[in-house]
């Protein structure tokens, strides 16, 4: 998993075999993970997984209960926070009321450095030039964000520590933001590992995501080939809207859904007569006679402005509900709370996951 370079040279950040047990419940179980240096790194999951666990390891603020942690090859594991040379913004900011902007982000300065210049570049790479009189309760609550990136960023650390920074944000200031904080990163090369629950803040954000469930990690890769190849169902379902339908292997290139319908898809790897769950995004279902293998009839409408999703009942055996996006001026988009819709499910937007992967 990112093993280094051809080089030789150690990636910025190496977990190996790390664990987290609080009495008999254990948090993380044995992580394998290399981040490369300069990488924007997403651990995501369902509220529980362990992701905010993992990054209070690598931070220092708790010691694993196994396993190691390797900056650019050095074991740190024993190391205290201060002594990591990482840099983290907290999910409640954690700026201190009674001080300046300035003297925030200035606060993990060391002697010697110096500071007024150090904290104007700060404060203009952040969009915050002017403010550093200001105090935290006179700014919004992107302003404070921006200050405690600064603060983070301030003793030039070789790894930023994000821990869902934006979460108490409007959504508008949200994609504002996680803008600006993937051009600040990578204008500064640094090394980024953030956690947060926003599927659509880690699809935009990261380089590589880390989906994380129960305490393991279920799949590492970029965000096109998470989102595109998941490893498992509940990998698929997690990071983005799917719709998942119980089906059966009939022959090579053709399965059966429980509605009777059958419908070509990749069943490589499966037997004949293997049960399957056959995963497809909304946004790929296709409406049209042409290529049409399933029926569908409209229980749910709803306008989202550039896009119309569409709830379906499909006809036959099981009848499980099925989800369609399409753009406001495609067809099938304008139909009607009682419409039936002639249905294709393209071969190439298919995935079939093992039943017992499926949430």
């Amino acid at each position: 998993m990112n093993r280094g370079d051809e080089s030789g040279t150690p990636p910025a950040l190496r977990l190996k075999g790390l664990a987290k047990r609080f009495g008999k419940a254990v948090a993380v179980t044995g992580l394998d993970l290399d981040v490369p240096a300069g990488a924007f790194v997403c651990l995501v999951g369902p509220s529980g997984c362990g992701k905010t666990t993992v990054l209070r390891m690598i931070s220092g603020l708790e010691m694993p209960s196994a396993g190691a942690i390797e900056a650019e090859g050095v074991d740190i594991t024993p190391a205290s926070p201060a002594a990591r040379g990482m840099g983290m913004v907290f999910q409640s900011y954690a700026l201190f009321p009674n001080m300046s902007v300035g003297d925030n982000i200035a606060f993990g300065l060391g002697r010697g450095v110096a500071r007024r210049p150090r904290v104007a570049a700060l404060l203009e790479q952040v969009g915050l030039t002017g403010y550093e009189t200001r105090r935290p309760g006179d700014l919004s609550g992107g302003q404070q964000q921006r200050v405690a990136l600064a603060r983070a960023l301030a003793p030039n650390p070789k790894i930023l520590l994000l821990d869902e920074p934006l979460s108490a944000l409007d959504p508008h200031l949200r994609e504002q933001l996680r803008a600006e904080f993937k051009a600040l990163q990578c204008r500064l090369g640094v090394t980024t590992i953030m956690v947060t629950h926003d599927q659509a803040e880690a699809l935009a954000l990261a380089d590589i995501l880390v989906v994380m469930r129960a305490g393991e990690v279920q799949q590492v890769g970029a965000p096109e080939e998470v989102y595109n190849r998941s490893a498992n169902a509940f990998v698929a379902s997690f990071i983005g809207p799917i719709n998942l339908i119980s089906a059966q292997v009939v022959a090579a290139g053709r399965v059966r859904l429980e509605t009777g319908v059958s419908q070509p898809a990749d069943t490589k790897g499966f037997a004949a007569g293997a049960f399957v769950t056959l995963a497809i995004r909304p946004q790929a279902v296709r409406v049209g006679r042409s290529e049409a293998v399933s029926e569908g009839v409209v229980t749910a409408r709803e306008f989202a402005g550039d896009h119309v999703r569409l709830s379906l009942r499909l006809e036959g055996g099981g009848q499980p509900r099925l989800h369609l996006d399409a753009p406001s001026d495609a067809p099938g988009a304008g139909a009607e709370i009682g419409a039936r819709l002639q249905l294709h499910f393209p071969p190439d937007h298919i995935q079939l996951f093992p039943v017992e992967a499926a949430p």
